[in-house]
């Protein structure tokens, strides 16, 4: 009789794989301060990777808009006008824009504000982020006519 030719199994092979479970990142967040200023946590610096001590900022809104739903910030190249530089702070780094935010209608003095930060790709492979601002102020309470049928009273019958 012939030998065959026999491969082994291992008892590695029999594992299964171990699938990695996709990390969920936290939202980078950020806020504006009650002076005015644009807060980014040193840790939401780290997140989205750039370099804070040598980068400036171009900060615009969409145009054509009324209410400031968001903010963008786009880096800037070397020697652009207009640019506003990051600066440092215990914690975190901050752009000033106290009057820029008044003018748009932000009450930040009163109300804090709090904003997520997603990245975009805005011309020449830049990326720029989109502040999302969210109003932690609770709304005002309703003070005009209720709408809709009247209820009936079922006492009466």
């Amino acid at each position: 009789m012939k030998a065959t030719q026999i491969r082994f199994f291992s008892p590695l092979e029999n594992n299964k794989p171990k699938e990695k479970k996709a990390k969920k990142s936290a939202p980078v967040t950020g806020y504006i301060s009650s002076a005015g200023k644009l807060v980014f946590p040193a840790k939401s610096v780290a997140q989205l990777a750039f370099d804070p001590e040598n980068t400036k900022f171009k900060v615009g809104v969409q145009e054509g808009k009324r209410k400031i739903k968001s903010l963008y910030v786009i880096p800037a190249t070397d020697g652009q006008e207009g640019a506003f530089e990051l600066e440092k702070a215990a914690k975190s780094y901050s752009v000033s824009l106290p009057v820029i935010l008044q003018k748009s209608g932000i009450d930040y003095a009163d109300s804090k504000y709090v904003f997520t930060i997603k990245p975009f790709d805005y011309e020449d492979g830049v990326v720029g982020y989109e502040l999302l601002l969210n109003d932690q102020a609770p709304k005002p309470a309703y003070t005009g006519k209720p709408r809709g049928r009247k209820p009936q009273n079922k006492a009466a019958e």
